[in-house]
């Protein structure tokens, strides 16, 4: 996918400044919590600069603009970075982080499925969609996950700064636009089946199941996990029945409702319907 510049956070990017950025790559073990009031959990203004965040996001180039940004405005924090879900889950296996500020279209993954991942291995720390899709149906479907904000990569640098600020108040940020209109109602009943149905899996199916819409077979799977091709048969045996599904290519059809991007790509460049064009 061709990624175009985001003015709000390119304009004041500096590419020579000095970011104290954290680092790190660790291999990701099973890790399980439940889920708390994030307003209780969430440090003050006070502490803001002392907050610890994980920044998600495979393009180079906006990745260092947006730490250069959090960086400016949190002197003191400490920022991870993961360019997939996987490194993401790496990091979060091994260290907690009070916001995570997610890309949605980042390769290895299918749409929201990622991002599910994501929330089920850090019930606690704040998730935040940071992407270049602004369309009222994808923040919806993405509100659905229990997220604490959506953040459009357009967004002015002082709007960023206000907005990660309110969400580590333990605050809901959404664009103004969209506040108090249908995009931040609950989505489809489809797709709340489907997150119902997600929720059932453990973190080692939900990776297999990436995989499996991935295109990934029992072997490659068996290979990237480092298990057994009988263990991927089980653990794919396990997510067909709790997705109430009886084959891999109706689990991968079942999972398309949650590639939004994707489906928003197709919209954008569908040709008009053909009567149309008669109409005056």
């Amino acid at each position: 996918m061709t990624r175009e510049p985001c003015p709000g956070v390119w304009a004041s990017f500096d590419p020579c400044a000095r970011v104290p950025v954290a680092t790190n790559e660790f291999r990701n073990p099973e890790t399980g919590a439940e889920r708390t009031d994030l307003a209780n959990t969430m440090p003050t203004t006070t502490e803001a600069n002392a907050v610890r965040l994980l920044v998600v996001e495979d393009h180079p180039l906006f990745r260092d603009a947006l730490v250069g940004v959090i960086a400016r405005a949190f002197p003191n924090a400490e920022v991870f970075q993961a360019t997939s879900i996987d490194g993401a889950l790496d990091i979060l296996a091994a260290a907690a982080v009070d916001m995570i500020l997610l890309d949605l279209s980042l390769p290895g993954t299918t749409g929201l499925l990622g991002a599910f991942r994501v929330r089920v291995a850090a019930p606690k720390s704040a998730l935040v969609i940071v992407s270049a899709y602004e369309s009222a149906r994808i923040v919806r479907c993405a509100m659905s996950l229990g997220i604490s904000g959506y953040i459009p990569k357009s967004t002015p640098k002082a709007e960023l700064v206000r907005s990660i600020s309110s969400i580590l108040e333990g605050e809901i940020s959404v664009p103004k636009r969209f506040q108090g209109t249908a995009a931040t109602r609950r989505a489809g009943a489809d797709i709340q089946d489907l997150f119902r149905g997600l929720s059932r899996l453990t973190s080692q199916q939900l990776r297999v199941l990436d995989m499996i819409c991935r295109g990934l077979q029992n072997k490659h799977i068996a290979y990237e996990l480092d298990i057994s091709i009988t263990t991927v048969k089980v653990h794919v045996t396990e997510v067909l029945r709790k997705l109430g599904v009886r084959s891999r290519t109706n689990a991968i059809v079942k999972l398309s409702r949650l590639d939004l991007t994707r489906s928003e790509h197709r919209a954008e460049v569908a040709p008009p319907d053909s009567g149309s064009a008669t109409q005056s």
